[in-house]
């Protein structure tokens, strides 16, 4: 309302009291820690379940005590490339089947075993899709295998090993065109698929990965023309991955969030260079080690005994499902005293060793009032949680759906300044009649759903966005349209959804200027007379004007025809600065000199200059020609009377016994070479001295 005093009511109690609120009405959050469910017995995690009440600024602490425990269930899922290079792998497998169950014993007495297959999607370019190798991707290894897959759940989790052993030793290898193969792809629907696989719920999750390459990530498929992003869920139909065709590789990060969501461990088994990849990527996989396989595969056994031993050693927390405006923080406290984040945890841990978590809870803001929400700290690789449920102290007691909940307001009216909650201001059986009075039709909301309903009146809610008023709150001061990211293009005031604009400005956003100066020409007219101005341009009203004032138009006004008499008046005048006398009054604005020169050639002399050009043209270029002819003759005939000096003579005989032309030169010696007779002038003493030999 207009004259409504806005009024905090959280504050220090010195505060509060010094704006008039009584001592009795002022509230004291409580902040509580409650635990709901801590069992000790076969349990691995403890307290299970807390409660924290908070207030903005307050925090609460508890410890968490994790305890790994001997003879825990276990399950173990192998999972195995089965490309062609993989086939010394799969029959070690096979062999030392017992022998692995046998020593995996030593940690539980409650173990099952399961198998599953993979190699790539089964698209190109990831392998060839030539008819003869899809039924076979080694016909040119004269080798019999299974068609290429992206995941095959074979056995799902049993305790029988003699199963396991057959399973194993009749699985065929497969094969594909790239060496990075689908591995992530089929780790997630192993870690997924609770159903299909057989996890326990009860038993520790452990993945063992026996690949020799490196995997394909996230957006590797785009190659194959997949771009559907993996989902992160379960696609498994008659044990076969449905959606390796169609769907991407998973990121790292669903990866991992999916094996701490579901608790599973992950090995990776590695032979050759390929070990160093997976070994880099481990900081993002919570939960996972990798471990070297040497050429034969000999050392399985060893791999999977000790990497499971790491992995049982270390203790470390994840925070799942963050809310805005609390914090966590979590510090491990290890047996032998040492103290390191939560993630980082505890290793070497023995069994039956405790180590204690303590966990810190602060409360930042009120980001959302009432209701419970939780918090989930998740121990990876640990199949239970600790659940961490949170009540937001935001709103005073008077607040709850128990007390006066439609009386306490945030805006105090001058009418009743500082009124208590009591149930002497509003009596229960008036609360429909002043719930009527507080909307604008039965239909509609208390205060149209922005105020408080206090004794048959709204007060209205306080907003960052602006100012909210109005008998019903209806109205409000920033709900009109913005312009270049300000409300009303900062050239007006919003009212109830109306920009009111400033003096010089128009339009729905204020947008505009109302000024007329840009639309008007050198003549003063606004757009040339042929338009409207309209948000500091101008808006041609005929379809023939065009032009930024719509200073050009074709056809709009025959101004030859209109001002013929002018032009007649001008015609004798030869360039004459004024017009005839009949015609002085009508023309003198239009007519100030006229020259009767002609702009433009007429059609029979532009013939004639093309003509004349043409004809020079055609001379010179033949004169050119000519001379250049008459020198070259000229040379030629200095030329040969320059060699007339010197002739040789020979008989007609000499003459017929040579050839002419020969294909190829021939040298040879006549036994009787022929007498040559030169001529040579006679020559005067005197001149014959003149020439130096």
């Amino acid at each position: 309302m207009a004259d409504s005093v806005e009024s905090e009511r959280c504050d220090t109690v010195f505060n509060l009291k010094s704006k008039g609120c009584r001592a009795d009405a002022i509230e004291h959050p409580s902040v509580q820690l409650q635990i709901v469910s801590s069992k000790e017995v076969k349990s691995q995690v403890t307290p299970a379940e807390v409660s924290a009440h908070l207030r903005p600024g307050a925090s609460v602490n508890f410890l968490l005590r994790m305890q790994r425990l001997e003879n825990y269930p276990l399950d173990i899922y192998y999972l195995v490339d089965v490309s062609a290079s993989m086939i010394t792998s799969i029959e070690k497998l096979n062999a030392i089947g017992s022998d692995l169950s046998q020593k995996m014993a030593e940690f539980s007495h409650d173990i099952r075993f399961g198998f599953g297959s993979f190699v790539d999607k089964p698209v190109s370019p990831y392998i060839s899709i030539q008819p003869e190798r899809l039924k076979n991707q080694c016909s040119e290894y004269n080798k019999d295998c299974m068609p290429p897959h992206g995941f095959i759940h074979v056995l799902s989790l049993t305790n029988n090993i003699t199963q396991f052993k057959q399973i194993v030793s009749k699985q065929k290898i497969s094969g594909n065109i790239d060496d990075p193969e689908g591995v992530f792809d089929a780790m997630l629907q192993a870690a997924v698929c609770h159903k299909e696989i057989g996890w326990r719920k009860e038993a520790k999750r452990l993945i063992i990965l026996m690949t020799d390459q490196t995997s394909h990530l996230a957006l590797d498929s785009k190659l194959a023309g997949i771009v559907s992003p993996n989902d992160g869920n379960c696609h498994l139909r008659d044990n076969v991955y449905t959606r390796a065709s169609d769907m991407e590789h998973p990121s790292l990060g669903l990866l991992g969030e999916k094996l701490v969501d579901n608790h599973v461990y992950g090995l990776f088994a590695v032979r050759g260079n390929a070990f160093n990849w997976y070994k880099d990527l481990l900081p993002l996989l919570p939960g996972t080690v990798a471990k070297k396989l040497d050429d034969t595969t000999s050392n399985i056994k060893n791999v999977v005994v000790e990497a499971y031993q790491a992995l049982l050693s270390e203790m470390k927390i994840q925070v799942d499902n963050p809310m805005k405006g609390i914090y966590v923080n979590i510090t491990a406290i290890c047996p032998d005293g040492s103290r390191h984040s939560g993630i980082e945890g505890c290793r070497n841990v023995q069994s039956n060793n405790k180590v204690l978590f303590n966990v810190t809870i602060t409360m930042d803001t009120c980001d959302v009032e009432g209701g419970h929400n939780y918090i989930i700290l998740k121990p990876i690789g640990f199949n239970e949680t600790a659940k961490i449920k949170i009540h937001r102290s935001c709103t005073c007691q008077c607040n709850s759906p128990q007390r006066h909940k439609d009386k306490c307001v945030t805006k105090v009216h001058p009418d009743c300044p500082g009124v208590p909650c009591t149930d002497s201001n509003c009596s229960s059986g008036d609360r429909d009649h002043q719930s009527e009075n507080c909307k604008r039709s039965p239909s509609e909301p208390e205060c149209s759903g922005r105020g408080t309903c206090l004794c048959g009146k709204c007060y209205c809610a306080k907003t960052k966005l602006g100012k909210i008023y109005g008998k019903y709150c209806e109205m409000d001061n920033f709900s009109c349209p913005y312009n270049l990211g300000k409300l009303c293009s900062g050239n007006g005031d919003c009212n109830n959804g109306d920009c009111k604009c400033h003096s010089g400005w128009e339009g729905d956003r204020c947008q505009c200027s109302s000024s007329k100066k840009h639309c008007m020409d050198s003549n003063g007219l606004i757009c040339s007379g042929r338009g409207t101005c309209t948000c500091g341009r101008c808006e041609c009203t005929n379809d023939k004007s065009f032009g930024p004032l719509c200073q050009y138009c074709s056809g709009c006004s025959n101004t030859c025809t209109d001002n013929w008499n002018c032009e007649h008046s001008h015609g004798s005048l030869n360039g004459s600065v004024a017009p005839m006398d009949p015609y002085k009054t009508n023309c003198n604005t239009l007519v100030y000199y006229m020259d009767q020169t002609s702009e433009c050639f007429s059609d029979p002399w532009i013939l004639k200059i093309f003509f004349i050009i043409f004809t020079a043209t055609f001379l010179i270029g033949f004169l050119s020609v000519l001379i250049i002819r008459v020198c070259i003759l000229q040379c030629n005939i200095n030329r040969r009377t320059s060699s007339s000096d010197y002739r040789g003579t020979t008989s007609m005989k000499d003459k017929n016994g040579l050839h002419n032309v020969y294909s190829r030169t021939v040298t040879y010696t006549r036994e009787k070479p022929e007498d040559i007779t030169i001529a040579i002038g006679k020559l005067a003493v005197h001149e014959a001295l003149k020439y130096k030999f």
